[in-house]
């Protein structure tokens, strides 16, 4: 029996609500007209353990090299965790020092940092097998001290046992570098590539980022249909990537008419005329036999992954949207059909907060919320892929 009792039953909802959270500090990723479920399980099936709000791929073992350091100190939970969170800042400094400039989590904030790397990155070290227990991080403080306690106390248990039953981490994550907290870099060494490619093959076999990372390959494009070795990508991938490239051209419309919609509630002829011209150039850029061809059943099929609930509500948006797109991209900014699905799917959405409805919550409205191609974690796995490109 494991000697760490983990008894955390909302850690799945604490989870979601930091992922929710995040999505309002960045713009380009609000999720005003409910397709979040829909871009994340496409983005958790190509590019499992990632998040919008991971910088860099060392990370990885950042994190576990540091709580390990506090696996063998006594104390109670709430002080381990305020230890933990005290190496945190110093690995802010650490990295300054060892002359790295974008990527550190915490750079401007210092001493203040809310986010913590570790929370960033917790999901995806356990997607990724280099966290083998199962629990949150304040849980992972709690089974610490019972650790400790039944070691104690029960002098039956052996050597072997001991051991097995303290496994945290991967059995092959690398050491700590030396001095890691006085300075450090982003850099992986190989053997560090090599322990998270490993990982990958292991606990993700089928997605794109293992193959990607396994073969070391990297590309500078802005989405991953556009990635210049896309023919070479596994059958499944392949589809997958071809349901996501349509579904974000597609869906990219209803986000830009919303944006148009409020900006002539606004009344602000700048934003009105910009967007009018955005709406222009996705019209001539659809491809409406990729449109005609589109059978939803077999979408929602591919795209469908256990994390995530795809509504009813949700589905029938999407297929009345492209009900709407098959009858004309280029009427789509005048057509009163189409702008009422877009206004009427906020309003259910938001309710009370809905920026059609309440004035007041309009007028903070800066001009642009969700104005962007879904991309699906593209640009955090391009990240990772360049760090792992560049080990050695």
């Amino acid at each position: 029996m494991s000697s760490l009792a983990w008894i955390d039953f909302d850690e799945a909802e604490r989870q979601r609500a930091q992922r929710i959270m995040a999505l309002f500090q960045e713009r380009e990723s609000r999720d005003e007209l409910g397709l979040g479920s829909i871009r994340d399980s496409i983005a958790d099936h190509l590019f499992p353990g990632t998040s919008t709000i991971q910088t860099r791929l060392r990370y990885m073992l950042f994190v576990p090299w540091l709580y390990q350091s506090l696996e063998q100190r006594g104390g109670t939970p709430s002080q381990l965790k305020a230890e933990a969170r005290t190496l945190e800042v110093r690995l802010v400094e650490a990295l300054k020092n060892g002359g790295e400039i974008r990527g550190i989590i915490g750079r401007e904030a210092g001493v203040k940092l809310q986010r913590l790397p570790s929370s960033v990155y917790w999901a995806g070290l356990g997607a990724w097998g280099i966290r083998l227990f199962p629990g949150s991080i304040e849980s992972y403080f709690t089974g610490l001290l019972r650790r400790r306690t039944r070691h104690t106390q029960d002098e039956a248990v052996t050597s072997a046992e001991a051991i097995s039953s303290q496994r945290l981490w991967a059995k092959a994550l690398p050491p700590a570098p030396p001095k890691l907290l006085d300075s450090t870099t982003f850099h992986l060494t190989n053997d560090e590539a090599g322990f998270i490619v490993d990982r990958l093959i292991s606990e993700q076999p089928n997605s794109l980022l293992t193959h990607l990372a396994q073969y070391r390959i990297e590309a500078e494009c802005d989405y991953i249909w556009e990635h210049p070795q896309r023919s070479d990508f596994p059958g499944k991938a392949q589809n997958l990537v071809k349901q996501a490239d349509r579904f974000s051209a597609v869906m990219h419309g209803a986000s830009l008419l919303y944006n148009l919609q409020l900006s002539e509630l606004r009344e602000h002829d700048g934003w009105v005329s910009f967007y009018q011209q955005r709406i222009a150039d996705w019209a001539d850029g659809i491809n409406h036999k990729n449109i005609q061809d589109w059978a939803p059943d077999d979408f929602w099929k591919t795209v469908e992954h256990p994390a995530h609930n795809i509504r009813p509500a949700t589905r029938r948006f999407v297929v009345q949207w492209l009900e709407q797109v098959a009858l004309g991209a280029g009427r789509i900014s005048a057509s009163a059909s189409a702008r009422s699905l877009v206004k009427e799917r906020e309003r259910r959405l938001k309710s009370s907060q809905s920026r059609f409805s309440n004035r007041a919550v309009r007028d903070r409205w800066t001009g642009a919320s969700g104005a962007d191609r879904l991309s699906f974690r593209w640009s955090q796995a391009k990240s990772h892929l360049r760090d792992l490109a560049y080990a050695g």
